[in-house]
């Protein structure tokens, strides 16, 4: 969990939404939260990170602890589909060293080479393993309006990168087809379910943070504005959740 009441954010907190995919080769990962190497050495998160989020890192939360926690075995996981690569959405890529990993080419490429700015949300030992990265590029798929790329294909269930750029320089969501409809994990696109409710709505300081962190903060709210026309559309079978609203989590 990220604990975020600190005056960042104001009272309250956020959590770190990882899913599960039990799919027909092995396990998918969607985002891996913190790592075990988190946990036990958070200096390497940075004093400014841990200084403004106060992050509670604990090694049950793990993806890792909560996959032993399930009856599966974590080098079952054969695939990791990432949103992007910070610091609290990459950190568990060590723990499973085996899993191919897919990301969108341009968050690769700021991630391995990042601008100064963009120094401090990636972490370089979270990938100091060598990780067996599945780089993306767009396709001229169309989904529901936006533009995808299909990441495993072959394999069931169907899961999708929807590059939505503006948090970071490649920032994706992930389309998983459930047979009834489709989940949408928007990753960092938006931090509160009331920023796809109409009319929006967002707490002050996760407002103001996320124009803090946002590469683009243009495009960001271009994608955010056109993930809430997409939620609006309820006959599109698309459910919404985010990576850091407790909210989602619960529901």
């Amino acid at each position: 969990m990220i604990n975020g009441d600190g005056s960042l954010l104001a009272k309250g907190h956020l959590v770190c939404h990882v899913l599960l995919i039990e799919g027909s080769d092995g396990l998918v990962l969607v985002d891996t939260g913190f790592g075990i190497d988190d946990v036990r050495h958070p200096r390497q998160l940075g004093m400014p990170f841990r200084a403004s989020i106060r992050p509670e890192l604990i090694e049950d939360e793990t993806a890792i602890a909560r996959l032993r926690d399930l009856g599966f075995d974590p080098a079952d996981v054969r695939h990791i589909v990432v949103t992007h690569l910070d610091l609290d959405h990459a950190g568990g890529l060590p723990d499973f060293p085996d899993a191919e990993v897919h990301v969108f080419a341009t968050e690769h490429a700021a991630a391995l080479s990042p601008r100064l700015r963009e120094r401090p949300r990636y972490i370089k030992n979270h990938w100091a393993h060598g990780p067996r990265w599945i780089t993306h590029e767009l396709q001229g798929d169309d989904w529901h309006g936006f533009e995808s790329v299909r990441v495993l294909p072959g394999t069931d269930p169907e899961v999708l990168l929807v590059p939505l750029a503006g948090h970071s320089r490649g920032h994706s969501a992930i389309a998983v087809n459930r047979g009834d409809g489709w989940l949408l994990h928007c990753g960092d696109a938006y931090f509160n379910h009331g920023e796809v409710e109409s009319p929006p709505s967002c707490p002050s300081g996760l407002a103001l943070f996320q124009t803090a962190m946002a590469a683009d903060n243009g495009l960001r709210k271009q994608n955010q504005e056109r993930l809430r026309e997409l939620a609006q559309r309820h006959g599109d079978g698309v459910e919404l959740i985010c990576s850091h609203d407790p909210h989602d989590l619960r529901r």
